[in-house]
């Protein structure tokens, strides 16, 4: 096939959000994104009629809640997930300020990127078509960014925006009490989406299959002071993964109060609770533990194909991958790996060179 004939089929591919494209020099570099978040997304972040919307909808929606093996597989099988919580900054108080890093906040990520792209809410839009839509913000209110961004704005799949209508969409969505999930990464992030508990594919496989944290938790907790708490369960009405409740205050003055409590292994702790409570019941702390965020997207991948028993197939099963920068990548993100990480890498990769780079990179001479 002559190259002028190729470019025209993966451009068409493009334009449909079945490939992502980069220019690069004199070249363009295709490749194909994952079903989630990835050509699933795109196919619904516009309003087209070259396709059946309302078919492929209800085709989506059924794959990822009548078949449980596709969720499934994608939410369980290690530590790492494929997004992140961020924090709703809107509560965040001086102290928590002082703590809380760059890249945590949805705000630094806006500012920082090189090209923002804002589209129709994927999840939303394929809820109106089955008929379970919630009264959230359905249009412009999800956002990529850095060369998923270039892609897709190019192609039309989304519409170029700046940093400050980037910054209003985040304190739009969190005047409507959503949530923002983004990818797990520390740099380079290509998406942040702003969800509600009710059409998030996340949070509904969260509630729906008992899922613990099927996106990474931002890096505090909710405590609740319960001499303040009056049980008006604002807070559980606004929590996107049913983690409130309320239950007996055992006031031997009043019977009926209630309180709120915590179920912290749910808790993502975004802080949308805090939000509603007016007797400032809800303060934000640390978590005892901080959570982990990758590098970058190359880092996540290969760790969650360790912990999925899949990085032989990372390496090896997918062509995209046999290019010398894209293994020296692989390899890279594995020697930035803890030594246990590292330990599960070199026995699923079965390699001398890599095992010598380990050992070569922690030697202390």
């Amino acid at each position: 096939m002559k190259k002028s004939e190729a470019e025209l089929i993966l451009n068409d591919m493009a334009c449909r959000g079945l490939l992502v494209d980069a220019l690069k020099d004199e070249d363009i570099l295709y490749s194909m994104p994952p079903p989630m978040a990835g050509f699933f997304e795109f196919s619904l972040m516009r309003y087209r009629n070259d396709i059946d919307q309302k078919t492929l909808s209800e085709l989506f929606y059924a794959y990822l809640n009548q078949e449980d093996a596709f969720i499934t597989d994608l939410f369980t099988g290690g530590d790492t997930r494929l997004g992140r919580t961020y924090v709703n900054e809107n509560v965040l108080t001086n102290e928590n300020s002082l703590h809380i890093l760059d890249y945590e906040r949805a705000s630094e990520i806006v500012k920082t990127t090189s090209v923002i792209g804002i589209g129709t809410c994927y999840c939303r839009h394929k809820m109106q078509h089955v008929g379970k839509n919630c009264k959230a913000p359905l249009d412009d209110i999800c956002m990529t960014f850095n060369g998923c961004a270039d892609s897709l704005t190019r192609h039309g799949i989304a519409r170029k925006a700046d940093i400050s209508e980037g910054l209003d969409v985040l304190q739009k969505a969190r005047e409507f009490n959503l949530l923002q999930i983004g990818e797990n990464a520390q740099e380079k992030v290509s998406f942040i989406c702003n969800c509600c508990g009710c059409c998030c594919e996340a949070l509904t496989a969260a509630r729906k299959l008992g899922f613990l944290n099927t996106v990474l938790t931002t890096n505090y907790i909710p405590v609740i002071s319960e001499d303040k708490c009056d049980g008006c369960g604002k807070c559980i009405t606004l929590c996107p993964v049913e983690a409130m409740s309320l239950v007996s205050a055992n006031d031997p003055v009043n019977p009926k109060r209630k309180k709120a409590r915590l179920n912290i292994k749910s808790c993502l702790g975004c802080g949308v609770c805090l939000t509603g409570c007016q007797t400032k019941a809800l303060i934000l702390e640390s978590r005892e533990t901080r959570t982990i965020t990758p590098v970058d997207s190359v880092h996540r991948v290969v760790l969650m194909a360790i912990e999925r028993g899949k990085l032989q197939n990372l390496i090896f099963d997918n062509q995209a991958f046999f290019s010398h920068r894209a293994l020296a990548a692989i390899l890279g993100a594995i020697l930035k790996l803890p030594p246990i990480k590292q330990a599960l890498a070199s026995q699923q990769f079965r390699s001398h060179y890599l095992v010598s780079l380990i050992r070569r990179r922690n030697s202390p001479n």
